[in-house]
This record gives structure tokens, C-alpha cells and sequence, in this order.
């Protein structure tokens, strides 16, 4: 007499189990591309383009090829946002602003006291 709960049917794949029974491998993980302690640098324009941003997020990225460097984002939905595009320039300690281009208040009244009584005299 054959076991009770011994399954007579015949075995449709080849002796192996049924692909519902087998077990599926797990998914490898996801490496992020989360910043380091540190800066991140793209090559160019293209390489800003096609960084990952995170969904909410903005992030500061430095060009390796020329003196720029750029603020992408992204919205809540993960949609990226119009890159950014700045460039910079290094300032030296001695370099201050030029004051030459610059009047002071009371120099600005005296000039326009004197305008004033130009057009006055004019007028008359």
C-alpha cells in the first residue's frame, strides 16, 4: 500500500521542482551614491546631468574640468530639477572692493543740492 500523502501525479519538470517552489535569489543591494566626507567631483556638465540625487534633496557638485561647479536637485516625486550651473574664482587676502566707484552719503546730498540749484537757475 503506497504512503497516503505521497503525491502520484506524474512530475511534469524533468524531476526538477516547480518554478513556483523554487527559491529566487535575493536582489543584490543598491549601492547609493552618497557623498563621503568630503567634496564630489563630476567630470563636466554631463557627468552633473547624470549624477543620482536622492528625492528631496540638493546637492553641491564640483567640476574637475574646469572652474564651475553646480547645485542639483531633486523634487519629492524624485523628478530632477534644472541643474545649476555657477562659476567661481579665487580671491586673494589683499583683493578688496574698489571704493573708487563709490560715493559717500554726504558727498551724494552736496552733488544733488548742486543739481538742484542748476535746474533751478535754468528754470527761472
Amino acid at each position: 500500500m503506497p504512503y497516503p500523502y505521497y503525491n502520484t501525479t506524474p512530475n511534469l519538470y524533468g524531476g526538477y521542482n516547480p518554478p513556483a517552489y523554487q527559491q529566487t535569489p535575493a536582489p543584490a543591494p543598491v549601492q547609493s551614491q552618497a557623498p563621503s566626507a568630503g567634496l564630489i567631483w563630476v567630470q563636466g556638465e554631463a557627468g552633473a546631468k547624470s549624477y543620482l540625487v536622492a528625492p528631496g534633496a540638493t546637492i553641491l557638485l564640483m567640476d574637475s574640468e574646469a572652474q564651475k561647479f553646480y547645485l542639483k536637485s531633486a523634487d519629492n516625486s524624485g523628478m530632477p530639477m534644472p541643474l545649476r550651473t555657477f562659476e567661481y574664482k579665487e580671491v586673494s587676502a589683499g583683493e578688496s572692493v574698489n571704493f573708487d566707484k563709490y560715493v559717500t552719503k554726504d558727498e551724494l546730498d552736496r552733488r544733488l543740492a548742486a543739481l538742484m540749484q542748476k535746474e533751478v537757475k535754468t528754470d527761472e
